[in-house]
């Protein structure tokens, strides 16, 4: 595995998990699509012959994708491939599958659109449109670590890259991407860039939780990664949820990702209490509460992650699996808390020797435990009272017994979960403690009413949240496509004429405009309509694009001001473009509010070496190669200032676009 992804071939469970998953799309949608048909021709015909032919074939595509649709949940319930190696004690956690897509084809589309839009050769541009590829192609694959994270990454702030490029309102490309349901498999085909995002960013916080299950959980480092990978998933699936709000695809519906969401914060708690829990428990009373505490807490938001489970519609797409697990994980953690609380009330008893600031600490913290205390007794009260507190124990303990048992009858309810054999020896390991000490704090001889054990409050000395910094707003990316220009110019949401030639020459050594542009491109202002260019063909907001043999997209007025430094009388060729836009995009030429305009006068010659007696007629030099001079044409000319579209003719506000090295996460929505 490498940035490429990893080898689609391997023979690993991840990958055969995955192409399995790949291949049970496409017949899903070759029977979705025999259905389609059938329903037509049942629409179609009143033949009442054919209806019954065509409703008996209905009946067979039906249960065929019935059966398909079990298979795909149960390969979203196949979770032990992707758990640690090394685990052994751990309850396995759920991880996301991959959304899979089908392989896209962009030469053709973009190699038309280049030729088109921007008047470039296409074919110049095949290594870039390979790169683009192969690194789409390495995204269907990722590694599952950090640099399949990165590859995802990679791709995903390369997408408005493409969308500034290539993808207009006003024109389809032609370009379908096809992303298929992890849960369903159900296919969602568009053209538009955004379903393309919305899946990259999906999969990346899929990633995240695959990388998490694989974390080694029986050391703390471990055990912490698999916290930092949960909470970055949680926090990828939110910014999805907030981002992409109108997604086709049901698995990145708002509702089905805030479960997914909750699920994923769950699963960082269930670390967090195994990694307080990693170094040994101590037999001591504010030690059990504290674990009696983590414990309520992990089954509380297992609790949540259920009950978002049970919801319509979701219900009916989540696999059966994992609403059993956290069904088994509430019923578990909870128990495992009345377990705690009883163990500290029945093997800590008050010894009369006890400090007071001990007893008052023990009294606070018991009091703490409870929104409400067990038959309105005091927390003095049950401390000091060795029958109170043995009463309240056993209660407490008969709470975890049943709730063991109840986890262990669920468990037994789904036949995939029967197959973690290490799940359900630690359900039973469980309860059968539990069970062990209720039996040696029973007495044959007590026939007093049981009591019912109230709820433990719920509380986190560390509440896993949400993590909300994307890895995507670190990958820097360079535009494969920046050999167009930059892109608050050439972008396919602008439109221009084709490249045409314009031959400078030099009249009383002067060429008749200004320039501005920095950053780039460069553009003519300030044009003499009479001057030999403007009669060439130069018009006023021209884009420069060459200069002789030298593309100057990219280059600043002081870069373009040395090629033309050297023009003799024969003059030089030049290359430009002309917006067919109503408004000019006039702020790409500004910097600071006031655009850097330059006199080409200043070209033809040294201020210091000219004459005293030069008249210039047509307008004078803004700036000149000299320090001196610069200060003083600054002084005495008026500049534009941002106001300058206002003077205008027309008054169109005018797009701005950040530069292709300034493409991150905050700038895509």
């Amino acid at each position: 595995c490498n940035l490429l992804g990893c080898n689609p071939l391997a023979l690993t469970g991840r990958s055969k998990l995955q192409n399995e998953r790949a291949s049970l799309n496409q017949q899903i949608i070759r029977q979705m699509r025999m259905r389609a048909g059938a329903e037509n021709l049942l629409r179609a015909t009143s033949n009442n012959k054919v209806c019954d032919m065509v409703v008996l074939e209905l009946s067979y595509i039906n249960s065929n994708l019935q059966l398909l649709m079990e298979q795909l949940e149960g390969l979203n319930s196949s979770v032990e491939v992707y758990q640690n190696i090394q685990e052994t004690s751990s309850i396995p956690l759920i991880p996301l599958g991959l959304k899979e897509t089908k392989e896209m084809d962009f030469s053709v589309s973009f190699k038309d659109f280049i030729l088109e839009h921007y008047s470039e050769d296409g074919s110049s541009f095949e290594e870039e449109i390979a790169d683009l590829m192969d690194l789409r192609q390495a995204c269907r694959t990722p590694s599952r670590n950090d640099a399949g994270i990165e590859t995802l990454a990679k791709y995903f702030s390369h997408i408005p890259l493409l969308e500034s490029r290539f993808f207009s309102a006003t024109r389809q490309m032609g370009i379908f991407f096809t992303w298929y349901d992890s849960f369903t498999g159900v296919p969602v085909c568009q053209q538009n860039v955004s379903l393309e995002k919305a899946s990259i960013l999906f999969n990346i916080g899929a990633l995240y939780t695959q990388i998490g299950t694989r974390c080694n959980r029986q050391t703390g480092s471990g055990l912490q990664d698999a916290i930092t990978a949960f909470q970055k998933a949680a926090g990828v699936l939110h910014h999805l949820k907030e981002t992409f709000t109108h997604t086709p695809s049901y698995d990145m519906s708002p509702s089905m990702l805030s479960m997914l969401i909750k699920m994923m914060l769950a699963q960082a708690q269930e670390c967090l209490f195994e990694k307080i829990a990693l170094s040994g428990i101590r037999n001591e009373f504010f030690s059990l509460l504290k674990m009696a505490h983590e414990a309520a807490k992990v089954g509380d938001t297992y609790d949540q992650v259920h009950q978002s489970m049970s919801q319509t519609p979701i219900k009916d797409n989540v696999p059966f699996f994992w609403s059993t697990v956290a069904q088994v994980k509430t019923h578990h953690y909870r128990s495992l808390a009345h377990y705690f609380l009883a163990t500290a009330l029945l093997d800590h008893q008050r010894k009369s020797s006890s400090r007071y600031d001990d007893e008052d600490q023990q009294e606070k913290a018991l009091s703490q435990a409870y929104d409400a205390m067990p038959d309105g007794r005091s927390p003095l009260d049950i401390l000091r009272k060795r029958e109170e507190r043995r009463r309240i124990g056993k209660a407490h303990l008969r709470r975890a017994v049943i709730g063991h048992e109840e986890g262990l009858r669920i468990h037994s309810l789904c036949r995939h979960l029967r197959k973690l054999d290490v799940l359900q020896a630690i359900l039973q390991a469980s309860h059968n403690r539990s069970l062990a000490k209720f039996n040696d704090n029973d007495r044959e001889d007590e026939f007093t009413d049981y009591m019912e054990a109230p709820d433990i409050v719920c509380e986190s000395i560390n509440q896993s949240n949400v993590f909300v910094k994307l890895q995507t707003s670190s990958v820097k990316v360079t535009d494969f496509f920046r050999r167009l220009g930059p892109l608050s110019v050439f972008s396919a949401k602008q439109r221009w004429t084709a490249p045409r030639t314009v031959r400078l020459r030099l009249e009383d050594r002067d060429l008749g405009f200004t320039l501005r542009g920095d950053p780039a491109p460069v553009q003519v202002t300030s044009l003499d309509p009479l001057c030999p260019a403007a009669v060439d063909g130069l018009k006023e907001g021209d884009y420069i694009v060459a200069v002789g043999d030298a593309d100057c997209k990219w280059m600043v007025v002081s870069e373009v001001m040395r090629l033309l430094k050297d023009v003799n009388e024969d003059g030089i060729d030049i290359r430009v473009v002309s917006l067919m836009d109503s408004g000019l995009p006039m702020s790409a030429t500004y910097c600071g509010g006031i655009s850097k305009t330059y006199s080409m006068i200043c070209l033809a010659f040294d201020d210091d070496k000219s004459p005293k007696g030069r008249k210039v007629t047509k307008k004078g030099s803004f700036l000149s190669w000299g320090v001196k001079n610069h200060l003083k044409s600054s002084s005495t000319l008026s500049l534009p200032t941002a106001d300058y579209s206002g003077t205008l003719p027309w008054n169109k506000p005018c797009p701005t676009f950040p530069s292709s090295s300034s493409y991150n996460d905050s700038a895509l929505y």
